[in-house]
């Protein structure tokens, strides 16, 4: 298969160049674009198969981290926001269009990500950065009647350094009803708010749209469905995601994420 990819474009095209001119810009795209599927395909060969089918259920974090593993010395990304951002998210992921999350800067850059391969609903999911370093991990507990994911900051960038001090929790009721209004919320316990009726954060969903709002009521975060510069709304897949200034995004997209679990859709 890998040997198929390579000889694509070393003049064993289906096209002739006497039927399609050759136009660099094609040549560089169309070059560009055989380098992204051989490297695709090459990190799925060496670090998933046969291991994804048989052993992803959980979501093993040694499969999903090396699939980009990361080179050279370690960079730390600008979390904090500095003014009012936007942001893509695209409930899929890059490796063959898999289940997972792929999330995009206002400049088209890829900054967050998530492999989950076949699986679906896993009990333990990895947010990573683009080179595969693992920055936070969401864990699924279940005590009684309550489901409650928890959320760990990575402090090297592997699932095995995740931190056991808990960043964040989100506790759900199976057995709530949804209201007439389709809305419901969601509170969210950080690491200085150790008693669930003191939370720091809140979610609510209205309709297709999610808040996520400080205890005080102060809207810090906002995801609902991308639109085109005409208008139009896109695929329930692809959400726009605002964050206020001075606010973790990474953080959010942390809550989003487990939101997106909650309602079994990661």
């Amino acid at each position: 298969m890998l040997e198929e990819l390579k000889g694509v474009g070393d003049g064993k095209s289906l096209m002739t160049q006497k039927d399609v001119p050759e136009d660099p810009v094609v040549i560089k795209r169309r070059q560009k674009v055989k380098e992204a599927v051989i490297h695709a395909w090459s990190s799925y060969e060496k670090y998933a198969w046969r291991k994804d089918e048989l052993q992803n259920r959980i979501c093993p974090a040694e499969t999903m981290v090396k699939i980009h593993p990361g080179t050279g010395e370690e960079t730390r990304s600008p979390y904090l926001t500095t003014e009012k951002e936007s942001f893509t998210i695209w409930m899929k992921s890059l490796v063959f269009n898999t289940n997972g999350c792929t999330v995009f800067d206002s400049k088209g850059n890829i900054i967050y990500r998530v492999d989950n391969y076949n699986s679906k609903s896993c009990r333990e999911v990895y947010l990573m950065d683009l080179h595969g370093h693992v920055l936070l991990t969401l864990r699924r507990q279940k005590f009684g009647l309550f489901k409650t994911w928890e959320g760990y900051r990575s402090t090297s960038g592997t699932a095995e350094s995740t931190t056991k001090l808990e960043y964040f929790r989100v506790k759900n009721n199976i057995f709530k009803i949804p209201s007439k209004d389709s809305s419901s919320s969601y509170r969210v316990i950080t690491g200085s708010c150790r008693n669930d009726e003191q939370y720091c954060y809140k979610m609510v969903t209205r309709g297709s749209s999610l808040g996520i709002e400080e205890s005080c009521g102060r809207l810090v975060a906002e995801v609902k469905r991308k639109q085109s510069r005409n208008g139009l709304v896109l695929g329930d897949d692809v959400l726009t995601m605002m964050v206020e200034s001075q606010v973790d995004h990474s953080f959010i997209i942390g809550l989003v994420l487990t939101h997106s679990l909650i309602n079994c859709k990661l």
